[in-house]
């Protein structure tokens, strides 16, 4: 999710929830801590450089049970990073506290944010000798009942 849209479905809000993977949520009284710009520049394991830059959300809760942070106060907080950060319309990338500190995509239901699972991958998969994943065909089950097995007829 890109900021242009989080400021989109905020507008038209009354509450802000935001859903972990699991499908719990993230308490009511959390905080945004921080809206923020990280850049990072590295080379891949194929020697290739590259950068990549996000807009950063750091969630936390503590013990201030009576805070709620409502969505007009998250537009604020956005417009001013916008303005103070010189903030493009960036992908989001969401820190919150569990075990460790997680990183998370963003994304809506239409209800609730949804923090997204992020996963590694190697980047230059064709100079680490990696192959690529094969296709696979779609085949009606039908067809096969009606197929004799015989060899090298590939039914089995």
């Amino acid at each position: 999710m890109k900021l242009s849209e989080i400021k989109k479905h905020l507008n038209q809000l009354d509450t802000i929830a935001f859903e972990l993977p699991n499908g719990s949520l993230v308490p009511s009284h959390f905080h945004v801590t921080e809206v923020g710009r990280v850049s990072k520049h590295f080379i891949d394991c194929g020697g290739t450089v590259r950068k990549e830059e996000v807009a950063n959300f750091q969630l936390w809760q503590a013990n201030d049970y009576d805070h709620r942070l409502h969505p007009e106060k998250l537009v604020n907080i956005i417009a001013l990073s916008e303005k103070v950060l010189g903030l493009e319309d960036l992908d989001i990338e969401v820190e919150y506290q569990g075990e460790t500190i997680g990183k998370y995509g963003l994304d809506f239901n239409g209800k609730n944010f949804l923090l997204t699972s992020k996963l590694t991958d190697c980047l230059a998969k064709d100079a680490c000798g990696i192959p690529e994943p094969k296709e696979k065909t779609a085949v009606k089950l039908s067809e096969l009942q009606n197929a004799a097995c015989a060899p090298g007829s590939g039914c089995c």
